[in-house]
């Protein structure tokens, strides 16, 4: 079912309104991983004593290489360790758009869901965000304890927490904040078996920066399933 959901999303790719906001989402994924990466350059420019030089890669001599193919690559291997909290923020902001998108195309007979307020969407995405770096963070801990269930544990913590960020999120339109936390518990586990499905494409260079936005419109049409609403 959960593979039917997603298939559905991705047979969703030649719809105009839908490539607009996964081109948008795009736009601002490569845009947050340039960012924090020329920040990071940055950062060192301005404390070390002089050029860094990165294995594999060179000299790192600031603008040269953020725009050369060296920078590149460090870009790519950046986006595995960031695509996950980059695709919480990503999902917060464009789910609205996606979930029209699907509704519009799966779901025609449904009235229209009512807009939730950019300042509660700001305040979920940043309120999940820094939970989503404590957790990782106090995971560390356990990957020193347990290194070889390093791999299982990183994709079942961030499958669970974005399994539910994702859903809440899409439920939240619809069924509002209390009802939408009532319908991830009573499904936590299917949700969470969608988020590791997520996840783990989010650590595959240039396909993770496809899945914020797919995975946005599969947990849509995940919640109208669960919810029984009707479809074309």
């Amino acid at each position: 079912m959960i593979f039917t959901d997603f298939l559905k999303a991705l047979g969703q790719m030649d719809d105009r309104a839908f490539r607009r906001v996964l081109f948008l989402g795009l736009g601002l994924t490569i845009a947050l991983l340039v960012g924090v990466y020329a920040a990071w350059l940055a950062l060192v420019d301005t404390f070390a004593d002089g050029p860094l030089t990165i294995p594999f890669v060179g000299e790192v001599t600031w603008i040269g290489s953020l725009l050369g193919w060296g920078g590149l690559g460090v870009l790519i291997l950046a986006s595995i360790f960031l695509m996950i909290p980059t695709a919480s923020a990503i999902t917060s902001f464009f789910l609205e758009d996606v979930a029209d998108a699907v509704e519009a195309k799966h779901y025609p007979d449904l009235m229209p869901a009512p807009k939730v307020p950019f300042s509660d969407a700001l305040i979920d995405t940043i309120t999940f965000f820094g939970v989503l770096i404590g957790a990782n963070l106090l995971a560390l801990i356990a990957y020193g304890f347990l290194p070889f269930f390093a791999v299982p544990i990183f994709f079942l913590l961030n499958g669970y927490l974005l399994g539910r960020e994702y859903f809440t999120v899409a439920a939240l339109r619809r069924e509002g904040r209390v009802r939408a936390k009532q319908m991830a518990r009573a499904h936590r586990a299917e949700i969470w078996m969608a988020g590791v499905l997520m996840a783990i494409p989010l650590v595959v260079p240039i396909m993770n920066l496809f899945i914020p936005i797919l995975g946005a419109a599969t947990f849509t049409h995940l919640y109208h399933r669960l919810a029984g609403s009707p479809k074309r």
